[in-house]
């Protein structure tokens, strides 16, 4: 599967308390296991106004699936080509 970042406008998703993302959480998961496992979420980065998010999936067309079934947005959705890290550097 390939490695994607999924950028999503949501407004002041940094001021949502722990019971909100936990309920946006299942709803997702809800999502995933509705498009089935050819998407996955691996994490996601949650910051003022936004959630930049990880997943593997087979192509883009699950992850756009998956945004339409939960309701999240899929503002820009970015293929990972490769990583680096201090490691790299070694």
């Amino acid at each position: 599967m390939k490695k994607y970042i999924i950028e999503r406008n949501i407004p002041s998703i940094g001021k949502f308390d722990d019971a909100t993302l936990k309920g946006a959480s299942i709803k997702s998961c809800d999502a995933l296991n509705q498009v089935g496992s050819s998407v996955q979420w691996v994490e996601s980065y949650v910051t003022g106004d936004k959630t930049f998010c990880v997943y593997l999936a087979e192509d883009e067309s699950y992850i756009k699936k998956h945004a339409e079934i939960s309701g999240f947005p899929a503002n820009t959705i970015t293929e990972v080509i490769t990583m680096i890290s201090p490691v790299t550097a070694g």
